[in-house]
């Protein structure tokens, strides 16, 4: 198993006066196989047409890589489905496709977009380059360019569409465009003055430093997406006492040894695990929360904080489900919970199976089933939308 957690970011802009990305961007993890597989596309042209181009791409790309499909025969079909122009013209999308497996092999395959760029020990790394002629008689001159290596703890992969290596074109400064040999040396830099700097924060640099070479007006879909292989950050997250309440001390036990940060939403949890180290349970009463009905948090000395259970459970699945990378979360107790979610690797959660009268009829007794399946469909997002490594365990 390989030592390492990879973060994957994408940021993208519009061309002036576009309401529709031509640039579409997809992940999949396969977590039978240990796979996940990163697909950018960019359709021809702008707006709606180019998303379509590009989707339909993006999403054949997707099923073939995921069905381990030889790229030259998938990308034959992608170029035969490829709808074409009434002029008898081609139309069509360029593709990077990444897959990154368990046993710590990477593999680039690219077509028309620009080169990924490597960068290992913050300088550019040049793994060896096979070009695969696309087949059938239609695709004649077509190449696929095929990369393959092991990546170490703080390698970065930087994917971009040619709106980011064309920025500036035309301009005084960069007449010929921004180039790929200006795209790594500014990343380059980056790294030099911000060694551990994130797969977000890089992103964002060079999509903007693209923006900024056309003066803020982009003339092309623009998307940059890095990855980062980095030390994996452990989180736990705990709901719910244990089944039977002799295993309090044990499960107890477990919750403190654990080497990562940790949080219990769950009043009697909190309680439980208070009672059993000594600890005091401190409520911090914000203006504005119970309003909204968000029960308040708390504080626990070795714990980031303490939340209520099925409530803010049931809201963090829904900021989950909503969330995209422009969000900026705020300060309630089920967005920090949130937030930690998203900024760590392995999530290990730990559901509790005792029964809390407290909460229902005792002859309806629903509030586990609900906690269960709230928690799986958290699983499921940080696992499918965030490719998180989640576990969940039942006591």
């Amino acid at each position: 198993m390989a030592d390492y957690h990879f973060d994957v970011h994408m940021q993208q802009k519009l061309p002036k006066g576009e309401v529709v990305c031509g640039d579409v961007f997809l992940t999949r993890r396969i977590k039978e196989e240990g796979r996940v597989i990163l697909v950018l596309s960019d359709g021809i042209g702008h707006g709606v047409k180019a998303n379509v181009l590009g989707t339909l791409t993006a999403s054949m790309a997707l099923n073939y890589s995921s069905l381990h499909t030889q790229p030259d025969v998938a990308a034959k079909v992608f170029m035969r489905a490829l709808p074409r122009s009434s002029d008898g013209q081609e139309s069509y999308a360029t593709f990077t496709i990444i897959e990154i497996e368990v046993d710590g092999m990477v593999r680039i395959v690219n077509y028309d977009n620009p080169q990924t760029i490597i960068l290992r020990h913050g300088k550019p790394y040049v793994p060896n380059e096979i070009e695969v002629n696309i087949r059938g008689e239609e695709n004649v001159g077509k190449i696929l360019r095929i990369r393959e290596f092991n990546p170490i703890q703080g390698d970065r992969i930087v994917f971009m569409t040619d709106g980011v290596e064309q920025s500036g074109l035309g301009g005084k400064r960069y007449p010929m465009g921004w180039g790929l040999e200006q795209v790594c040396s500014f990343a380059e830099k980056q790294l030099a003055r911000e060694p551990g700097i994130s797969a977000t924060r890089l992103a964002r640099k060079i999509l903007n430093q693209a923006a900024m070479n056309d003066g803020f007006e982009l003339k092309d879909d623009t998307s940059c997406g890095i990855v980062h292989f980095r030390q994996p950050r452990e989180f736990m997250l705990i709901t719910g006492p244990p089944f039977y309440k002799i295993k309090d001390t044990d499960f107890v036990k477990r919750v403190i040894e654990f080497p990562g940060k940790k949080i219990i939403c769950g009043g009697t949890t909190a309680e439980i695990i208070a009672r059993e180290l000594d600890l005091e349970v401190n409520i911090q009463h914000r203006y504005g929360y119970e309003e909204a009905g968000i029960p308040p948090a708390a504080e626990m000395k070795g714990f980031e904080m303490v939340t209520e259970g099925i409530l803010t459970m049931g809201k963090v699945e829904e900021i989950l489900e909503a969330y995209s990378r422009e969000d900026r979360l705020g300060t309630s107790p089920p967005e920090e919970v949130a937030k930690l979610l998203l900024e760590h690797d392995n999530i290990h959660i730990i559901v509790g199976t005792r029964i809390n009268w407290a909460h229902q009829d005792p002859d309806q007794p629903v509030e586990l089933e609900i906690r269960k399946f709230v928690v799986k469909r958290i699983a499921r997002l940080l696992e499918e939308r965030f490719l998180k490594n989640v576990t969940v365990e039942l006591v």
